[in-house]
């Protein structure tokens, strides 16, 4: 539900029609860190995915594709660079101030510089030609824009940001940041993006615990969110029209997480406020531990911890990046890129 940066899925070798895979943000799983995520409760009989790995790790399932590991792990040598690889760091944002209070994070240049890096290399191990043709055929999954809210522009009250901007002149500001961003990755020869909007921020349990009183949806958040999404899709249309390509595809992914947050029922959760892990109000308060309150039954539950989504919501996620209308994936869905990409290789 916030964001982290980018995951480059390559070409999976064992169907010519699944593409290798790559992340940027929200699948973080460890390169901040160079390490993965490890069960938090050894004696839950199946450990929880960490949900910043989850969106491309469901996304892999469906493609019948290998999750791509951390740039920079040290497995990620040989054969295992044809996978794809995850360069997105956890706390970083469209802008470099974003996140300022997070340790050995990651900025969004320096994953850009690592996406090169990873080219290079892969020229050595295939060629120059074979490298290229499949970064082209990669699918690389870009998320950006919580983090400039929930980290810089409301992280306290008077932030810088803040004071330097109203919120409404602080979106444009940031969208024309994040263009930068995407013409950098096509110039760098990504031809596949899927760039995804900003969840509904204000109703994640962290905010809800600062800014909640009856388990309303934190209100400046959702205004800020309100404002960015809109303005996003505008920027990517805009910038597909300038390549003259459906180069980017948006995922209205504040509509695929608010329809199970509005109509829980429909999706089979009972709590959609309350984290299934985590302390003080809404279990929204600090880190999941060993000593957090844990739910019994994660199914039930739409939040993992203070910010993430549960395993069963991330799947309903990546259920619409897969079949999704127009509604939710614009101009298309992915069964219909890879679809497009079959026919275009007969």
């Amino acid at each position: 539900m916030t964001t982290v940066a980018s995951e480059l899925l390559a070409p999976y070798t064992g169907s010519p029609s699944s593409p290798p895979l790559g992340g940027w943000q929200l699948d973080d799983v460890g390169l901040s860190k160079q390490w993965w995520w490890q069960p938090l409760l050894p004696e839950h009989p199946r450990p929880h995915t960490p949900p910043l790995a989850a969106a491309s790790l469901f996304t892999g399932e469906h493609l019948g594709a290998e999750l791509a590991l951390p740039y920079l792990s040290p497995e990620l040598r040989g054969e295992k660079l044809l996978v794809g690889a995850n360069f997105a760091s956890a706390g970083v944002g469209i802008l470099n101030d974003t996140g300022v209070q997070f340790v050995n994070i990651i900025r969004i240049g320096d994953q850009l510089q690592y996406f090169r890096e990873y080219q290079r290399k892969l020229r050595a191990l295939i060629g120059d030609e074979q490298a290229k043709r499949l970064v082209k055929g990669a699918l690389v999954l870009i998320t950006l824009g919580g983090n400039d809210f929930v980290n810089n522009y409301y992280l306290v009250p008077m932030s810088v940001r803040s004071r330097q901007y109203a919120i409404q002149d602080y979106v444009p500001f940031i969208i024309s940041e994040y263009r930068k961003i995407l013409a950098r990755l096509y110039e760098l020869g990504a031809r596949r993006v899927i760039v995804t909007g900003t969840g509904p921020l204000g109703c994640v349990p962290a905010e809800l615990a600062l800014h909640s009183r009856g388990g309303e949806c934190a209100a400046e958040l959702m205004r800020a969110v309100d404002l960015y999404n809109p303005q996003l899709v505008n920027m990517v249309h805009g910038l597909n029209r300038d390549i003259g390509a459906d180069v980017f595809v948006t995922a209205n992914t504040y509509r695929m997480n608010f329809d199970y947050i509005n109509n829980p029922q429909n999706y089979g959760f009972t709590n959609v406020q309350v984290a299934c892990c985590g302390q003080g109000p809404y279990n929204g308060i600090g880190l999941c531990t060993a000593a957090s309150n844990v739910c019994e039954n994660r199914e039930a539950f739409a939040f993992w911890d203070a910010f993430h989504p549960t395993e069963k919501a991330n799947r309903i996620v990546v259920g619409q990046f897969m079949h999704g209308s127009t509604d939710y994936m614009h101009p298309m869905n992915l069964s219909t890129i890879l679809a497009v990409d079959d026919e275009e290789r007969l």
